[in-house]
């Protein structure tokens, strides 16, 4: 059984563990660190999974938007190598879709491989033409991707936190 709950400041060391044991790397620990502390990041939504084998997944969303509408981007998602492909995953995904739905976000923005995403709900963002903070490659483009919930969302570059507003972050 997966449960899903907020993340806190008392769970910061966690968090930081389960993202250096996902990626094998510091950079996106980093990352989720930044944004926590990044007043343009806010308002965030950060999620823990948890399963009988302990705390073994988070969820980050950070304030984005095109021209004034509200929306969020989801990065990072991390779960421990041992604890993937047990839907941990694409439970931390829907519940904070469901959660920032109902608090009245139009769009969720994700980086991410089209293919997982896709079932989540996710779909191509160029095609609605919603470009993101900054170009990525030709090879990528179907990486950006969105999940709109108010049809009347708009077009245009998506605005993010300065913590994620960084050519280098929307390089492969």
């Amino acid at each position: 059984m997966i449960r899903v709950r907020d993340a806190g400041a008392a769970d910061a060391a966690m968090v930081q563990e389960i993202h250096r044991e996902a990626f094998g790397q510091d950079d996106e620990a980093a990352l989720v660190a930044a944004l926590l502390q990044d007043e343009t990041a806010q308002p965030v939504l950060s999620l823990l999974a948890e399963t009988d084998e302990g705390t073994v997944g988070h969820i980050l969303f950070s304030a984005a938007g095109i021209a004034g509408r509200k929306a969020a981007l989801l990065a990072p998602l991390a779960v421990r190598p041992a604890c993937q492909r047990k839907g941990i995953g694409g439970a931390l995904i829907a519940e904070g879709l469901t959660r920032l739905r109902a608090d009245g976000v139009a769009a969720v923005f994700v980086f991410g491989d089209p293919a997982y995403y896709g079932r989540a709900g996710f779909g191509p963002a160029y095609a609605r033409g919603m470009e993101p903070p900054h170009p990525v490659e030709e090879s990528w483009r179907d990486a950006w991707q969105v999940a709109v919930f108010a049809p009347d969302f708009g077009s245009g570059r998506v605005g993010v936190a300065q913590s994620f507003d960084d050519p280098v972050l929307w390089q492969v």
